[in-house]
């Protein structure tokens, strides 16, 4: 019988041209790759409440979460994830490196710099396709 896909947060979150990405844990799954902030939706909660409570506990950061960027299916060897990935935004404070080997703020620009758990490509796609628009639209 076929596993169900785990349910996957994440937060898109800005400070002005730059956004948060987390490198993962070197004894996880995928250690040493780079990813959003956020984690696995518990039973009982809500994709929201999820997403507030593992930037809690991995950033000590209160989170105001807003609308959906996208959602993505993947499936690794070892596990099928359905990702949902919101707008959110520090309500206040410095994330701290509490779970992640480390954490950064990058610009778009910079994605290519950094190797990234495969479900989070199509969400790096949207990102730099919506910059070239952005940048068109200026032309």
């Amino acid at each position: 019988m076929e596993k169900p896909a785990a349910e996957v947060v994440a937060a898109l979150i800005w400070d002005g041209g730059r956004f948060l990405i987390c490198q993962r844990p070197a004894h996880k799954a995928r250690g040493l790759l780079w990813e959003f902030a956020g984690g696995k939706v518990e039973p009982g909660e809500t994709k929201a409440q999820a997403l507030a409570r593992e930037c809690r506990e991995e950033l000590a950061i209160p989170l105001s979460v807003g609308k959906i960027f996208m959602e993505v299916d993947h499936e690794y060897p070892d596990l099928k994830v359905h990702l949902t990935l919101f707008h959110a935004a520090i309500s206040e404070g410095m994330p701290q490196m509490l779970e992640h080997n480390d954490i950064r703020w990058i610009t778009v620009e910079e994605i290519p710099q950094y190797e990234f758990c495969p479900a989070d490509e199509a969400v790096l796609e949207k990102l730099r396709g919506g910059i070239a628009a952005r940048q068109e639209e200026e032309l």
